[in-house]
């Protein structure tokens, strides 16, 4: 790993699997809230093509591809397969889907919260949800234009401002929604997914039903589905962070999983997996997940 003048921290990576280079950048203050953890930007060369396996989490992916464009495969049918120009959004998912490259692929990655991908795409996300759907179908004429000046900048850390410029601009157009979905999802992060939905719906001082009713419709998934990814998510962060330790039955206890049996029912249902096999086929650097 180096360390950019700019400070943004970059990642590179060469090994059988192929080189890649991985650079992260931190969103403007402005945007915390809104963007989940970091930009990233993307160059990989690799022998062959390269199948990963995403994984479903509580945040909305909006990728904008420099080409060769990628290719999204449909887990449960291979050979059926989609590509975008300029990119695509991925809605909110309670499973795995499969990305494949042609064996190169360079772009820009924004993972973008609930909350933040409502306020910035400007449409319920029940429209989004569990679908992948090309970035000029969200965003019109403005995709073409804005992946045309991300690639054009002169180098990452000009196209994070750039990109935080184009975020804030639309967020801070956006009409605001009703108050009690931004106001619950807070409370769902701030428990890691351990609330009891029939409890928040109380203190809100609404029916549980009109509660899920409000979360489908804004968030694209009931609140009960949610904190389940809030909470797996937390596993999968500790996984690629590398620091387990313990028997996986500690690790299930440790987010608040009734026990073992129930984490591997979550684990299998979100992956495809078992946390075993997870281990197995994830890539050294940053380099995301083999679909094996």
């Amino acid at each position: 790993m180096s360390l950019a003048p700019s400070s943004v921290r970059v990642f590179r990576h060469e090994s059988e699997f192929g080189r890649w280079e991985m650079v992260e950048g931190a969103p403007d203050a402005r945007l915390r809230g809104m963007v989940a953890g970091s930009y990233w930007g993307y160059d990989e060369r690799t022998p062959v093509p390269m199948r990963r396996r995403e994984l479903p989490s509580p945040q909305v992916v909006l990728i904008i591809d420099f080409g060769p464009w990628l290719r999204i495969l449909d887990p449960r049918d291979a050979c059926v397969a989609a590509r975008h120009t300029d990119g695509f959004v991925a809605g909110l998912d309670d499973s795995f889907s499969l990305t494949e490259t042609p064996g190169a692929m360079r772009g820009l990655q924004v993972n973008f919260t609930p909350m933040g991908a409502r306020l910035f795409f400007g449409m319920p996300l029940r429209v989004l949800a569990r679908r992948v759907v090309g970035l000029r179908d969200v965003l019109g004429a403005q995709a073409s234009l804005l992946a045309e000046q991300l690639q054009e900048s002169p180098g990452w850390a000009a196209r994070f401002a750039l990109l935080d410029q184009f975020l804030l601009k639309r967020i801070h157009e956006a009409r605001a929604i009703a108050a009690c979905v931004p106001w619950a999802w807070e409370r769902l992060v701030a428990s890691g997914g351990g609330v009891e939905i029939g409890g928040l719906a109380g203190e809100l001082g609404y029916s549980q039903k009109h509660l899920i009713t409000r979360f489908n419709e804004e968030l694209g998934m009931p609140p009960k589905l949610l904190a389940r990814l809030l909470r797996f998510d937390q596993v999968i962060q500790r996984l690629k962070a590398g620091g387990v330790t313990g028997t996986w039955a500690e690790l299930a206890l440790a987010h608040g999983y009734y026990d073992q049996a129930h984490f591997n029912r979550d684990f299998r249902q979100f992956t495809g997996l078992t946390p075993r096999e997870y281990v197995r086929l994830q890539l050294p650097d940053h380099g995301g997940l083999r679909g094996d």
